[in-house]
């Protein structure tokens, strides 16, 4: 890919241009973080009817449980998130991977990745937490990962 930085005092606020055939999950990560940039990334979540502001960086898994969206962090923690899944993946940005239906991964927490007989991977996370990959977004994993 070419980039072109363009250095000029007399631009109050930095803006970019891409120019591209085809839109590809590259692109749209590059979009997502300059988007971004300047924003201050921080969740809320509740546990024990206490609201905590967490960074972005310290979390691990965030997936369904019954009717509860919930996260882990760092320290093994437990919180209660009081938005959609989407939503939290569109917030998150580029360290976050969407895996199943029902779960998003911190993407530099992963240890390992294993593939099931029956066309699933699994992956390990930090603390030992356990989560699987489902067929539908087994490929979007994969082009993340390189392979």
């Amino acid at each position: 890919m070419r980039v072109e930085v363009r250095i000029d005092p007399t631009y109050k606020e930095p803006y970019a241009t891409i120019h591209v055939s085809k839109l590809s999950p590259a692109v749209q990560a590059a979009i997502s973080l300059l988007q971004s940039a300047g924003e201050e990334q921080i969740l809320t979540a509740q546990s024990d009817n206490k609201t905590y502001i967490l960074e972005p960086a310290s979390i691990i898994l965030i997936r369904t449980e019954g009717r509860e969206l919930v996260l882990y962090d760092d320290h093994n923690n437990r919180y209660i998130v009081n938005k959609p899944l989407y939503e939290l993946e569109q917030q998150l940005g580029s360290d976050f991977i969407r895996i199943s239906k029902s779960a998003i991964v911190h993407f530099r927490k992963i240890k390992h990745v294993e593939a099931s007989f029956n066309g699933t991977m699994e992956l390990e996370l930090a603390l030992g937490l356990r989560e699987v990959i489902t067929r539908n977004y087994r490929k979007q994993f994969k082009e993340r990962l390189g392979v």
